[in-house]
């Protein structure tokens, strides 16, 4: 049984711990709405991005000068799985319900004899996956060094993957991040980049009875939208992303700043107890001291 100095410093100890868990919940809450505004602020340039490329590649579906982003290799052979996940951890389950999904996805298509490469974007993600698919992993992108996400960073994620499109490196690319629906709720979503994921029942040239013509061509208009489209869907995947970490963050905090009261209480309890039978015992051995006299 500790003794009733341990149970001070234990106590004393996991006040301490309370303090910061709470600390990082305001921190975390405080970010979390910026995080969130400018992830609800992308999805629909993101979204309306897609209806225009699906419009623009009706007349070009099957075409012989069809952008290879559009239409892919024609082989399903390497796949290239690009995954976010956050730079730092303390955020539940968030980094690895990511990873789960790309491992999941990783183990099928190896099994169906694919060739599989990872494109890790996040310190965490890289720490979860390295054990089991080290040799998969082709490349790793970090920000820690950035404050703020920005197109920039999408950017730079965009032109790593397309120069290994245009390398001829894979077939099929892969994006895995966090959707944002709530504080509570985030869900792990896989996004097919390449070739481009396009919104169904859009491939047509016409919407609301219009017909839209393009100047210049279409091949043009693609070639020049489709990289576009790529940076515009990471940098959506990114902001997610961040949304979701923060709002992970904040719940697991308010997690265990609970916890923590409740096993303060817990504690505080046990110590006086042990407080009051030390004290109920010193006063038996005094009765009996005065008794034996």
């Amino acid at each position: 049984m500790p003794s009733l100095k341990d149970l001070r410093n234990r106590i004393a100890s996991v006040k301490a711990t309370q303090k910061i868990t709470k600390a990082m919940q305001m921190v975390a809450a405080a970010k979390l709405r910026r995080a969130q505004e400018a992830a609800e602020s992308a999805r629909p340039y993101a979204e309306r991005m897609g209806r225009v490329l699906a419009n623009i590649a009706g007349s070009m579906a099957g075409a012989e000068g069809a952008p290879a982003l559009m239409t892919g290799t024609g082989r399903d052979e390497t796949h290239l799985l690009v995954v976010f996940t956050a730079e730092r951890g303390l955020a539940g389950a968030f980094n690895a319900s990511i990873t789960r999904l790309a491992r999941d996805d990783a183990r099928r298509l190896v099994a169906q004899g694919k060739t599989v490469k990872i494109f890790l974007v996040g310190k965490k993600g890289y720490d979860l996956m390295r054990r089991e698919f080290s040799s998969l992993i082709v490349e790793r992108m970090d920000f820690r060094a950035v404050k703020q996400i920005s197109f920039a960073e999408a950017q730079s994620v965009a032109a790593k993957v397309l120069d290994r499109f245009n390398a001829g490196d894979f077939d099929v690319a892969t994006i895995y991040y966090s959707r944002f629906r709530s504080v509570i709720q985030q869900i792990p979503t896989a996004q097919r980049l390449i070739p481009v994921d396009l919104p169904a029942g859009n491939g047509s040239q016409q919407s609301n009875g219009a017909v839209y013509e393009y100047e210049p061509s279409e091949e043009e208009i693609l070639a020049d939208l489709l990289p576009r489209n790529m940076a515009v869907q990471i940098f959506r995947a990114l902001l997610e992303n961040a949304a979701s970490e923060q709002g992970a963050r904040m719940s697991a905090m308010d997690s265990a700043t609970r916890n923590a009261g409740e096993m303060i209480e817990g504690l505080t309890l046990s110590y006086n107890r042990q407080r009051q039978a030390q004290i109920t015992k010193e006063l038996i051995e005094i009765i009996s001291g005065a008794e034996a006299l």
